[in-house]
């Protein structure tokens, strides 16, 4: 009977949790970068090589202007089950929620024109491990706009 109750308040506690993600954005760009990540592992961003911890490979893109990476990336962000929020020459920002609680986790990119680079941040909006999925998800995504590139 305490085992029930028990796994009872546990997946009452998850919802809850997971309730809670819901509520907040995207941290977004400081000083025109994506925001480093926290200490915690489930984060990944590719912003900051020195973080070897959380750095993921950003993106080189030939061309920024003659290949509309920002329509690419949202194509493929819309594939992998995110919503976009917000969207801006430079900048997308969106969420993606875990299938079976609903866990909320923020995705941003930013198209550095400049360096012709595309950088990539994804970070869990609570808790401390996410097992690798913001690095998955990442990796996913750069492979999706690397295969739509390759078909155009």
């Amino acid at each position: 009977m305490y085992i029930i109750l028990l796994t009872v308040a546990i997946v009452i506690a998850l919802f809850a949790t997971a309730r809670m993600s819901r509520d907040g954005q995207a941290p977004g760009l400081v000083d025109g970068r994506l925001t480093p990540c926290p200490g915690a592992p489930h984060c990944v961003c590719s912003e900051y090589p020195d973080a070897a911890e959380h750095f993921v490979e950003p993106l080189d893109i030939a061309s920024p202007d003659a290949d509309n990476p920002s329509a690419r990336l949202r194509a493929a962000i819309v594939e992998l089950g995110g919503i976009v929020r917000s969207e801006r020459a430079d900048y997308i920002s969106a969420t993606f929620a875990s299938s079976l609680f609903g866990f909320v986790d923020d995705l941003e990119i930013r198209i550095d024109q400049q360096a012709a680079k595309i950088h990539f941040r994804s970070s869990s909006r609570i808790g401390y491990n996410d097992m690798g999925v913001n690095r998955k998800r990442v990796e996913a995504l750069k492979q999706r706009f690397l295969q739509s590139a390759a078909a155009s």
